[in-house]
C-alpha cells in the first residue's frame, strides 16, 4: 500500500470519526437542554463531557474487547473494564462539579436539571460507550467470520489440489499395472502363433487408447467401461482357450450414467490374475447393474486357496480411489470362500452428482 493511498484512508477514517463525535455532542446538547432554556451552558458542559465519552468509548472498542473479549480473557477483561468504569464515573462527576462551579458560580439550583441528575448523566455516556461497543463487536465478528470463510476456502483448495494430485498418482499406477498384464497376454498368444494375434493387437489397440486418452477425464460413460471391460475378457478369452468360462450379465437403465475411468477394471483383472482353475476350468461371473442413483458391480472367481485375500496393486489402488472419489458413498465387501473370491461394489451415484 502506497503512503497517498494510505494517507486517505487515514484521512476518510478521521472526518467519519469527527462527524460521529459530533452527532453525539448533538444529542448530549439536545438531551441536557431539557428543562432549561440557557442553551450555551447546556453545549459547553457536554462539550466537558466528550473527551471523557470518547476516551471511555477508544478504551472500550481498541483495547477491552480486541484484547482481552475476543481472546477470551475474561479476568482480565473483567478487571481493566472495572478499572475504566471506575476512572469514568471519576471524569463524569468532575464533569458535574464543573458545570456547578464554573457554569452555575456554586449555585446548585441554577444548574441544569438533568446535569444535576448523575444516573442520566452517567447513563448518557454509557448508552454512547454501549452502543459503539456492540457496533465495533459485530463488525469485529463479521471481520473474523470474513477471515474463517477465507481460510477455510483456502483449505479446501488446497484439500483439492492435493486429492487431484494423489489421483493423478494413483492413475500413473494403473498404467504400467494394467499395461504390464495386457502384454502378458499378448506374449502368451505370440508364442503360440495364433491366429487371433491380429485381433488381439487391435483389441489392445482399443485399451490403450482408452487407458491414454479417456483415463485423465474425471468421469466417462459407464457404456465405455463397459465396453473396455468387454475387450478385456476377450484378450483374456483368446489366452485361455476353452479352460475359461465367463458369465457377464448387465442391467443398464439409463445411457448417461457416468463413473471415475478404469474403477471396474483392475476387480476384473485381479480374477483372472489371481483365479484358480476348478475341474480345469477358471469360472468367473460378473454382473454391472445401474440405475440413476446407484450401480452395483459384482465379480466372483473361482478359487481354491485364499492367496486372493494378498491385495495387490490393483485393489489397494481401487480402494484408495474410491476413498477419495466416492467418500462415504460406496460399500466394497470382498469376501474369500473355500472355492470362490467375490467383490462386491455398491456405489451412490445420486449423491455424488447432487455433490457436483
Amino acid at each position: 500500500m502506497n503512503t497517498q493511498k494510505l494517507v486517505k484512508i487515514l484521512l476518510f477514517k478521521a472526518i467519519k470519526h469527527i462527524l460521529f463525535w459530533s452527532v453525539v455532542l448533538l444529542f448530549f446538547t439536545y438531551f441536557f437542554s431539557a428543562g432549561s432554556s440557557n442553551f450555551k451552558d447546556t453545549l459547553m458542559f457536554s462539550v466537558f463531557l466528550m473527551p471523557t465519552t470518547i476516551a471511555t468509548t477508544y478504551v472500550s472498542i481498541y483495547k477491552l474487547i480486541p484484547e482481552y473479549l475476543l481472546t477470551k480473557r475474561y479476568v482480565r477483561f473483567g478487571v481493566y473494564t472495572f478499572y475504566t468504569l471506575v476512572i469514568s464515573m471519576y471524569l463524569i462527576m468532575i464533569s458535574i462539579f464543573f458545570s456547578l462551579i464554573y457554569l452555575s458560580n456554586f449555585e446548585f439550583e441554577q444548574m441544569n436539571p438533568i446535569t444535576r441528575n448523575i444516573i442520566l448523566v452517567t447513563s448518557s455516556v454509557y448508552l454512547v460507550v454501549i452502543l459503539v461497543s456492540a457496533f465495533k463487536l459485530l463488525q469485529l465478528n463479521l471481520k473474523s467470520n470474513k477471515k474463517t470463510a477465507i481460510l477455510e476456502s483456502k483449505i479446501l483448495e488446497a484439500q483439492l489440489k492435493l486429492k487431484e494430485q494423489e489421483l493423478n498418482y494413483l492413475k500413473m499406477q494403473i498404467h504400467p499395472h494394467f499395461l504390464f498384464n495386457t502384454l502378458n497376454t499378448m506374449y502368451g498368444s505370440a508364442l503360440k502363433k495364433a491366429d487371433e494375434t491380429p485381433d488381439m493387437i487391435l483389441k489392445l489397440s482399443n485399451l490403450l487408447d482408452y487407458l491414454l486418452y479417456q483415463v485423465d477425464k474425471p468421469f466417462v460413460s459407464l457404456e465405455d467401461e463397459i465396453h473396455h471391460i468387454e475387450d478385456y475378457i476377450s484378450l483374456e478369452k483368446m489366452r485361455f482357450n476353452e479352460t475359461l468360462n465367463v458369465s457377464f450379465f448387465k442391467d443398464i437403465h439409463s445411457k448417461a450414467i457416468s463413473i471415475a475411468p478404469m474403477l471396474f477394471i483392475p476387480f476384473v483383472e485381479n480374477s483372472f490374475k489371481h483365479g484358480t482353475l476348478k475341474d480345469g476350468v477358471l469360472n468367473i461371473d460378473l454382473s454391472i447393474k445401474a440405475t440413476s442413483e446407484m450401480i452395483n458391480f459384482k465379480i466372483s472367481n473361482s478359487s481354491l486357496n485364499i492367496q486372493n485375500k494378498n491385495e495387490g496393486i490393483g485393489l489397494q489402488n481401487i480402494k484408495k480411489r474410491l476413498e477419495l472419489l466416492y467418500p462415504n458413498q460406496y460399500q466394497l465387501d470382498i469376501s474369500q470362500e473355500q472355492s470362490k473370491f467375490t467383490v462386491n461394489l455398491q456405489l451412490n451415484i445420486k449423491s455424488k452428482l447432487a455433490n457436483e
